[in-house]
């Protein structure tokens, strides 16, 4: 059987990835693959499993969910995304969600949410930094600062402009009197783990006061607990206007939202847009549960914990290895920066036991389980430490 699913892989399913790992269990944050062996998930879906894998409360609402109602689309009220959204609401600050279903639906709603927002003041332009990451729809890659995801798909979506990340007089560059937006990451994913400063938020926010201009967050990857805030911008303590979410929001089960202030609530109206599949009741209800679990297993603590722990061996780490040039990161989004590319520890670190990931080609990047034990850091951490150790300099 497993043969033939490798057959069909290679034969039948679009090549737009090259995994060559056949995973068949989950439970926490370990995996196991299809010769029976297990490994520690630091990828964690790539910030998707934030309570790991299979856990017991979100597996048993949507089996109950799945087997009352699944589906009915936007056109009647479910009894699970009114709660979602008030849940989400209340985490933050005051306002009205929109249900979607991936990070990039999320943030393309971002996108049409500012342009809906300045179409009567002749405002569409929209501000992103270099070296973000936003989705791979033609809009989100637009916005997307890093160049390489764009080539092959000219031309861009006209109305985005790039500037650099944490340098409030490269934005102040970029605007007109037709800026709708800023469009920023809290802590940059796919760009090398790059948190914002927070003077850098703190006179983004007030140039958008200033200007008339919308301050949108992207925390698709950095928000639902992952920097040990619920939402990133509590990190930093600035308000957004808006903010999308996705990837954990249902821990796997495809969901996506973005929140605007309630200031805003009025700005997309009914028919300016919508989903078929957003927000249904068994997305909700996955959604609703994971929420309960980082609240009832007070995984914004243990996130904080567990972040102490692996940002001290990561700087022990950078004195140790010469080619570990810095630490990057927050919470339990973490990274180390090398002098060289990074891939190439991705594979003794799995024959080692360990799934890790790399971002803006030279970090290596870890994205635990916000549940994750501190026997598992410690037994992750010494794998790492031990592959860093056969490194040749």
């Amino acid at each position: 059987m497993n043969n033939k699913i490798r057959e069909y892989q290679d034969k039948f399913v679009m090549k737009t990835y090259a995994p060559n790992l056949l995973l068949v269990k989950g439970v926490g944050s370990v995996v196991i693959d299809d010769e029976n062996k297990q490994y520690l998930d630091f990828t964690a879906g790539i910030s998707v499993c934030n309570v790991g894998h299979c856990h017991s409360k979100v597996t048993a609402a949507i089996s109950k969910q799945a087997q009352e109602l699944v589906h009915t689309s936007n056109l009647f009220i479910n009894e699970q995304q009114p709660v979602l959204a008030q849940k989400l609401v209340s985490k933050g600050f005051d306002g009205v969600v929109f249900f979607a279903n991936s990070g990039a639906e999320a943030n393309e709603g971002l996108i049409k949410f500012a342009r809906k927002w300045g179409s009567d003041k002749g405002k569409y332009e929209i501000i992103t930094m270099h070296d973000s990451f936003h989705g791979r729809t033609l809009a989100t890659l637009a916005a997307t600062g890093r160049s390489q995801y764009r080539q092959g798909f000219a031309p861009d979506m006209p109305g985005f402009k790039h500037a650099y990340f944490n340098d409030i007089e490269s934005i102040k560059s970029q605007v007109t009197d037709k800026t709708a937006a800023i469009l920023l990451e809290p802590v940059q994913g796919e760009g090398g783990i790059i948190p914002a400063d927070r003077e850098f938020l703190q006179q983004v926010r007030a140039l958008c006061d200033e200007k008339d201009i919308l301050l949108l967050f992207d925390e698709v990857q950095c928000g639902m607990g992952r920097l040990g805030t619920f939402y990133a911008y509590q990190s930093f303590g600035v308000e957004p206007d808006a903010v999308s979410l996705a990837k954990a929001l249902g821990n796997g089960f495809p969901i996506g939202a973005f929140v605007v202030q309630r200031k805003h609530e009025n700005v997309l109206q009914a028919g300016t847009h919508a989903s078929t599949f957003g927000g249904t009741p068994l997305a909700c209800a996955a959604a609703n549960a994971v929420i309960d679990v980082i609240d009832e297993e007070n995984l914004l603590e243990n996130c904080q914990k567990m972040s102490k722990i692996i940002f001290e061996r990561f700087n022990d780490f950078v004195k140790k290895f010469p080619f570990v040039e810095t630490v990057r990161g927050k919470g339990l989004m973490c990274g180390i920066k090398l002098d060289r590319p990074a891939a190439f520890l991705m594979q003794p670190l799995r024959e080692k036991g360990l799934l890790a990931l790399t971002a803006g080609e030279s970090v290596l990047r870890l994205l635990p389980a916000l549940n994750i034990s501190e026997a598992e850091v410690e037994s992750a951490l010494n794998i790492i430490e031990e592959v860093l150790s056969e490194v040749e300099v």
